[in-house]
C-alpha cells in the first residue's frame, strides 16, 4: 500500500511538471508570436534588438508558421532535410499537440503551430519509464521469492525422498537375512530367484531415492544397452494387452549418465505411457542416434495431452490421475535436464490419440 502511494504521488508530481513546463511553453510562444508580429508590422530596415533576440532566442522550441488558407511560410527549429510533405505531416502532429496562436496584421492572418520541445517530449514518456521500471522491479521480486519457494519445495522433495530410501533400507536389511535362512533351510531355487529380484529392485529403487538432492556420479555407459535392460524389465511385467516395441541403433553409443537415475527416466517415461492407455495399447521406444544428440522418444496411443498443458506435466504435483502425486514427470525432468544436462519435452500429442515424449542428450565430446 505503502509502494502504491509513492508511486501514485511521483506520477502525480510529473504531471504538474509536465503541465507547470507546457504552460511555460505556451508562454513563450505566444511572446514570440508577438515579436513575429511586431518585426512584420515595422519596416525592413528598422533595427528591433529586443525583437530580434526573442525570436532568436528559441531553439528548442519547434514551430511552423502558415498564412491564413494553412500554406506553410515559415519555420523553425526542425530538420533541415525536412521537405514539405515532411513539413505538412509535422504540422497535422502540432495541430493535435497544442492550440494555435494567432497572429493578426494589417492586411491578413498567421497562424503559429508549435510541438513540444525536448525536455517535454521526454517528461511525456517519463511516466511509461518509471512504470517499466516498477514493473521490473516487481518482476524481479516475485522471480526472488518464486525462486525461493522452488528451492524450498526441491529441499523439501529432496528430505522426503533419502528418508524415503532411508526407511526402505531396514526392511531390506531383514529381506536380505531372511533370504540366508531360506537358502539354509533347501527352499525352491525358483521361489528364492523371484524373491531375490524383488530384493534387488527394492534396493535399486532405494538407491534411486538416495540420489535426489545430491551430485550424482556419471560414469560411460551404453545408452542404447542401458535403455533395452529398463525396457525389457517393464515389458516382462505388464500384461499382453499391452503391446510394445523398441528401434535402436545396433551399436553401443556411448554418455556420461547415472545409470541408475537413466534406468529410472525410462521405467518413467514407460509407465506413464500404460498409464496413459489404461493398460491396453501400443508402447513405442526408440532411440535415434544423431549426428549431434541422441534421442530417446516414448510413444502411446493413450488420452494424449491437450496442448496448453505440455509444460505443466513435468510441474511438480500436476496430474491427472485420480491417484498420483504429480511427481513422475517432474522427477524425470529433473534427472534429464539438471543431473545430465538434456532437454525433455512432449514432441507431440492429440487428445485421444497419443502423445510422444522426446529425450535427447547432446553427444560427449
Amino acid at each position: 500500500m505503502g509502494s502504491f502511494l509513492v508511486v501514485t504521488l511521483i506520477l502525480w508530481n510529473t504531471y504538474v511538471f509536465f503541465q507547470k513546463v507546457k504552460e511555460e511553453e505556451r508562454t513563450k510562444m505566444e511572446l514570440y508570436a508577438e515579436a513575429h508580429r511586431t518585426f512584420l508590422s515595422s519596416a525592413i530596415d528598422v533595427d528591433i534588438p529586443l525583437v530580434g533576440e526573442i525570436i532568436s532566442k528559441n531553439t528548442s522550441i519547434p514551430l511552423i508558421l502558415t498564412d491564413q488558407d494553412g500554406n506553410i511560410i515559415g519555420d523553425r527549429n526542425l530538420d533541415e532535410n525536412y521537405t514539405e510533405k515532411d513539413k505538412k505531416r509535422l504540422l497535422e502532429k502540432f495541430k493535435n499537440q497544442n492550440d494555435p496562436i494567432v497572429i493578426e496584421l494589417e492586411e491578413t492572418t498567421q497562424y503559429l503551430y508549435y510541438g513540444n520541445s525536448p525536455l517535454l517530449t521526454k517528461l511525456t514518456y517519463y511516466p511509461l519509464a518509471l512504470l517499466l521500471i516498477i514493473f521490473l522491479f516487481a518482476a524481479v521480486i516475485v522471480s526472488y521469492f518464486r525462486t525461493n519457494k522452488m528451492a524450498a519445495q526441491n529441499k523439501l522433495w529432496a528430505g522426503m525422498a533419502k528418508e524415503t530410501a532411508h526407511q526402505i533400507g531396514t526392511p531390506l536389511s531383514s529381506l536380505l537375512g531372511w533370504l540366508e535362512i531360506m537358502r539354509a533351510d533347501n527352499v525352491d531355487k525358483t521361489t528364492i530367484t523371484e524373491v531375490e529380484k524383488d530384493v534387488v529392485r527394492l534396493q535399486t529403487i532405494a538407491d534411486r531415492f538416495s540420489k535426489i538432492g545430491s551430485e550424482p556420479a556419471l560414469e560411460k555407459v551404453d545408452v542404447v544397452e542401458l535403455t533395452k535392460n529398463s525396457y525389457d524389465y517393464l515389458k516382462s511385467r505388464f500384461s499382453s494387452q499391452v503391446e510394445f516395441s523398441l528401434t535402436a541403433p545396433d551399436y553401443p553409443v556411448y554418455l556420461m549418465l547415472n545409470p541408475v537415475l537413466h534406468s529410472w527416466t525410462i521405467e518413467n517415461l514407460i509407465k506413464n505411457a500404460v498409464d496413459a492407455t489404461k493398460g491396453k495399447g501400443k508402447i513405442v521406444v526408440s532411440i535415434e542416434d544423431e549426428p549431434r544428440f541422441l534421442k530417446i522418444k516414448v510413444e502411446d496411443n493413450g488420452k494424449g495431452i491437450p496442448k496448453n498443458h505440455f509444460k505443466k506435466v513435468f510441474e511438480p504435483g500436476f496430474t491427472t490421475k485420480k491417484r498420483g502425486w504429480g511427481l513422475g514427470l517432474s522427477l524425470t525432468k529433473r534427472i534429464v535436464e539438471e543431473y545430465h544436462n538434456g532437454r525433455i519435452k512432449v514432441l507431440h500429442s492429440e487428445v485421444d490419440k497419443g502423445t510422444v515424449i522426446q529425450v535427447s542428450f547432446i553427444h560427449n565430446s
